[in-house]
């Protein structure tokens, strides 16, 4: 029979399958196992890592496993086996810039654009990061400060450390909060963060707040949780040291005929500016791409295939993909930054009723396109890029009109 084992304060119990679940451990148990692991385990890193007994104590004085938190392992479970992705839906792009979301994250960053004018124009000055793009992230991640972070960064970090299935990340963040601590950066106590150990407004993990967090306001602290200067500066610090590039925009919506393959997508693919526009793509409002930008690259982005506006994007669109490797994500932050600045309307062309289909569907139609020699970029469940360009030549070689996105009628014929 297969066997199962426990290590609980030092005592080793071997358990049949059909009793494990049974004999998971306790909350105190895993309470008493979690100070063992702090004290034999935790402690000696950090102490090798220059942090001070002071600091580690302050840091975990009354914390203790918050359990509720998700994708943990208790002391006596099998590792859970991912569930397949029958129930999860993938919904339309276009429901990712649903009207409610882009006015109120547009009107907030208006707002702060007058507000906090001196300090933007700082920020843009030291860094080359445009205001509107620095208020456009901040709105998205923390809604311009507004969200509650309510959780102690070490009850969060320490448990994910101890009990989630990704144990080594989640120690590596915990060694690098206790770092900004012994560093004077924020004391322990203020450190708050997300259900998932993002610290502060702009919701860095530990490790990237080392990297990227700045003194703005030069009162010694980066103190991403209280200071809008230390916000926006780190924001702006973050995508500089990521190769943001100084005047260019993120891009450009674009209008893309027939005669260009949808299949052309993707940061792997660029061509100058010069080149789109020989092959007929035109901005939709008329103006004609910068003339700064038409010897440099840019690159062809269709969220939704043939069912939702197309972009020429730059590299500085990737940049902001660094952020929250989404391509959703980056657009929505340069689509409000366009708003902000410029006042910019929606899209010119509308997002296809494309969607509802589930996750286990697309994953499946990833893995028989990888099979069949495509690179579609993994089997996650999501069409992002290589996913969307895979089917756009699947379709090509089929003979049909390439859209370079699923639908149930995809999903069934490529199988």
């Amino acid at each position: 029979m297969k066997k199962h084992f426990i290590i609980g304060l030092g005592i080793l119990l071997v358990l049949s399958t059909s009793t494990l679940s049974a004999l998971a451990a306790s909350k105190p148990e895993v309470d008493a196992q979690f100070q063992n692991w702090l004290a034999n385990d935790l402690w000696p890193d950090a102490k090798t890592a220059g942090i001070s007994k002071a600091v580690f104590d302050q840091a975990f004085a009354g914390v203790s496993p918050n359990l509720d938190l998700p994708d943990l392992i208790l002391p006596g479970e099998k590792p859970k086996t991912p569930k397949k992705q029958a129930q999860s839906e993938f919904g339309s792009p276009g429901k990712y810039f649903n009207d409610k979301t882009i006015n109120a994250t547009t009107a907030g960053g208006v707002a702060r654009a007058g507000q906090y004018a001196r300090t933007l124009k700082a920020v843009e000055s030291k860094y080359g990061v445009p205001g509107e793009i620095v208020l456009a992230v901040w709105g998205r991640e923390s809604g311009y400060g507004s969200v509650k972070i309510p959780n102690n960064a070490f009850t969060v970090l320490g448990t994910k450390a101890f009990l989630a299935s990704r144990k080594e990340m989640f120690r590596k963040e915990l060694m690098a909060a206790l770092e900004i601590v012994q560093k004077g950066y924020i004391d322990a106590g203020a450190m708050k963060s997300s259900w998932a150990g993002a610290l502060g407004q702009p919701q860095f993990m530990p490790t990237s707040y080392l990297q990227h967090a700045v003194d703005f306001d030069g009162d010694g602290k980066r103190d991403i949780w209280n200071s809008v200067p230390d916000t926006l500066g780190s924001i702006g610090h973050y995508l500089k040291q990521y190769g943001w590039q100084a005047g260019r925009d993120w891009g450009y919506e674009v209008t893309v005929p027939e005669t260009v393959s949808c299949s052309l997508e993707g940061p792997d693919q660029g061509k100058l500016f010069s080149a789109w526009e020989q092959l007929g793509i035109t901005r939709v409002n008329g103006k004609a791409f910068p003339s700064s930008e038409m010897k440099r690259e840019g690159f062809l982005l269709m969220p939704a295939g043939r069912h939702g506006p197309a972009f020429i994007v730059t590299k500085n669109f990737y940049v902001l993909k660094e952020y929250n490797m989404s391509d959703l994500y980056a657009l929505f932050i340069g689509h409000i930054g366009d708003r902000i600045a410029h006042g910019a309307k929606g899209f010119s062309t509308g997002w296809g009723d494309v969607g509802g289909l589930y996750r286990s569907d697309i994953a499946s139609m990833q893995k028989t396109l990888e099979k069949q020699g495509y690179d579609a970029g993994g089997a996650d469940g999501f069409p992002g890029f290589k996913t969307r360009r895979s089917i756009g030549a699947w379709q090509t070689k089929q003979g049909m009109e390439p859209t370079c996105f699923p639908d149930n009628a995809l999903v069934k014929a490529i199988r």
